[in-house]
């Protein structure tokens, strides 16, 4: 019992992690129904810029920090200078987002190599704790802590303040909310930053997990992309629900069909696509 609660443990810290990178993809995708493929790379971009700040000395709530901001920031460029141009127009935010994954897969590669990096928890989370005579890290409790408060802070924004009746009405009725006076433009670049923010801070509080190098955009954006279809664009529980589903499931895998372990995940997304398309809790997108 005790090694399938930290097989459990594993999968529920893991699952938190997908959660707060597929919430940003889930925000751009479902309420403003923008596929931004570049959010696998605002994951990479949060993790080595969190590397680089421990490395050089810095605390590892600042590297959190940094990280996040840096993707937020980014993101925001990328949607002022680029994707605003070509919202409603689904192809063309493919062929660009993808173009921009590989310049920034390339920039990291020129920047810290082909070798894979990661940094040590924090001193005040080198811990374990004793499960039935098993040690379980003491930062995976933490990163479980962060996504449940994350999860509580983004239900509270998007499902229960003006911003998010703003945000949601404007999915669902774009010309109403502009003839009411809202500043779209100034909405969806805050909404689009938020979710590189989300993504750049799932991959500074990851970098302790795993193992973060160049070519991980588009393999995180996958996870994501599977999150959402179980979960549902748009919705904040749906995310977490279908994160924690995908995070458990790749644990078990791993740890008792290894063989098979890669494709465990795709069975659960062939399914919803099956039977249900738009997700657990998601919303109908026009």
């Amino acid at each position: 019992m005790s090694l399938m609660a930290i097989h459990l443990l594993n999968g529920i810290s893991f699952g938190m992690i997908l959660f707060l990178l597929s919430m940003g993809f889930s925000l751009t995708l479902g309420l403003m129904g923008i596929l931004n493929l570049t959010h696998g790379a605002m994951f990479m971009v949060g993790g080595f810029i969190g590397y680089t700040v421990v490395g050089a000395g810095g605390n590892f709530l600042v590297a959190v920090l940094s990280g996040s901001i840096a993707a937020g920031l980014i993101g925001l460029v990328i949607e002022r200078l680029f994707l605003r141009r070509i919202y409603n127009r689904l192809d063309d935010q493919v062929l660009l987002t993808l173009g921009l994954v590989y310049i920034f897969e390339n920039v990291i590669l020129w920047i810290y190599g082909g070798h894979g990096r990661m940094t040590n928890p924090p001193p005040f989370m080198a811990f374990t704790v004793d499960i039935g005579g098993r040690s379980f890290p003491g930062y995976r409790l933490g990163v479980i802590a962060v996504g449940l408060i994350a999860f509580i802070g983004l239900w509270w924004l998007i499902d229960r303040t003006r911003i998010g009746a703003i945000v949601r009405a404007g999915m669902d009725d774009n010309e109403m909310t502009r003839g009411l006076g809202i500043n779209h433009e100034l909405i969806y670049g805050a909404v689009f930053a938020l979710g590189a923010f989300a993504g750049g801070f799932s991959g500074a509080i990851g970098t302790p997990m795993m193992s973060f190098i160049f070519s991980m955009p588009m393999e995180v954006l996958l996870y994501a992309l599977i999150v959402v279809v179980v979960g549902g664009p748009g919705s904040v529980l749906g995310t977490l629900i279908g994160a924690l589903v995908i995070g458990m499931i790749d644990a078990l895998g791993k740890a008792f069909i290894p063989d098979l372990a890669s494709f465990t995940i795709y069975i659960v997304l062939i399914i919803m696509l099956l039977f249900r398309p738009t997700g657990l809790m998601g919303r109908t997108m026009a």
